[in-house]
């Protein structure tokens, strides 16, 4: 769900993860758009539980700054 706004930031936030944290953006893409749980992407990815914990929790709070910093920049 969310608007095309929304959809648009996550994608590009997404695309700019992607050159930091490769891993944690195919996780993400499969939790969010793929429908499987942070356990199952991770296996499918060959990680621990604990990595894919922790590219998860990672991952979502860079996407949770960068989509902010998104919004406020262009408010001004």
């Amino acid at each position: 769900g969310g608007t095309p706004d929304q959809v648009v930031a996550l994608h590009e936030a997404l695309e700019n993860l992607e050159q930091e944290e490769p891993d944690a953006t195919r996780l993400v893409e499969l939790v969010t758009f793929g429908g499987f749980s942070v356990e199952q992407a991770g296996q499918l990815l060959e990680m621990s539980r604990t990595t894919a914990y922790r590219h998860w929790s990672y991952a979502r709070a860079w996407i949770k700054t960068h989509i902010a910093d998104e919004d406020c920049s262009s408010r001004k």
